[in-house]
């Protein structure tokens, strides 16, 4: 004879799932939170790769490239919006661009992917115009809106989520010495990607290629053109002690753009620029780790 279970259990029941099923959405969440907030740990000079800032003319637009074909998390930090990919933050401001990130110091940014073929067709869905092939099938170079460029390349390994910053790109005449100038003054390890030299941080890198003027350029002109008012405007770490890390920088004859300043009431951030040898801007921020 069946028994039919009592009213009082089959609440219970419910209630029981229904507590599972909010545990396992916010668990979820936290994680989700975890990954898309995180940027690599600082090294021991309490220095690590934090964000890319972007000029663009249409933030909108370019919003939605990197949350439809990368998947970034839009975000906050007080008044400054963000979109937060595992490992690195983008921000921009509106403006007319000079030029495209290609020409200038900063020519792209990398990003390693788990499926390939899936972001390559939502790169193109949302714009991207393909530059080239790097490896057939594998790696691919795009530019977006602006003439950003974006590499990405497929790792089918890659375990903690489908897109995960790997590197900044700088263009320069002299890789070597450029290298050595990145280890020195923000604690860098020297090291290397396909037999090209590297810069390598904690959970990212910077990577140098040689660039070459243009047949056309005046000989006087730089052979690669500073990032600032390009459409990559520049680069960012986030470190530690942002006032000790600005005198060491200082006193070791860095050029400096834009000294020290807390705007944590404004932006959650204590921030200041410099410049290296070849003009890339870089920013310097103090809280943007664990956001």
């Amino acid at each position: 004879m069946r028994r039919t279970p009592k009213a009082s259990s089959v609440v219970r029941d419910k209630k029981d799932d229904t507590l599972t099923a909010m545990r396992s959405l916010l668990l979820f969440a936290v994680s989700a939170a975890t990954i898309f907030a995180q940027i690599p740990a600082q090294n021991a000079e309490g220095i690590g790769i934090g964000h890319v800032h972007l000029m663009t003319s249409d933030p909108d637009a370019m919003t939605k490239v990197f949350v439809d074909a990368l998947g970034a998390v839009p975000g906050s930090s007080g008044s400054l919006k963000t979109l937060k990919l595992p490992g690195l933050f983008i921000m921009m401001f509106k403006g007319t661009p000079s030029g495209g990130s290609n020409g200038s110091s900063a020519n792209h940014i990398g990003f390693v992917v788990q499926d390939y073929a899936d972001i390559k067709a939502k790169l193109a869905a949302a714009g991207a115009k393909q530059v080239f092939d790097l490896v057939p099938n594998k790696q691919l170079m795009v530019e977006v809106l602006d003439g950003v460029r974006i590499e990405v390349f497929e790792d089918k390994a890659l375990a903690k989520s489908p897109v995960q910053h790997h590197h900044i790109h700088l263009s320069v005449p002299d890789p070597e010495a450029t290298r050595a100038w990145y280890v020195k003054m923000f604690g860098a390890e020297a090291g290397s990607r396909r037999n090209l030299p590297a810069a390598m941080f904690p959970g990212g890198e910077v990577d140098f290629i040689k660039a070459t003027a243009a047949k056309d350029a005046p000989a006087d002109a730089p052979i690669v053109a500073p990032t600032k008012g390009r459409s990559i405007d520049h680069i960012g770490f986030d470190v530690k002690d942002l006032k000790a890390t600005m005198e060491r920088l200082k006193a070791a004859g860095v050029t400096v753009d834009s000294d020290y300043r807390d705007m944590t009431q404004q932006i959650k951030l204590k921030i200041a620029f410099v410049v290296d040898p070849v003009g890339t801007r870089i920013e310097l921020t103090e809280g943007l780790a664990g956001q």
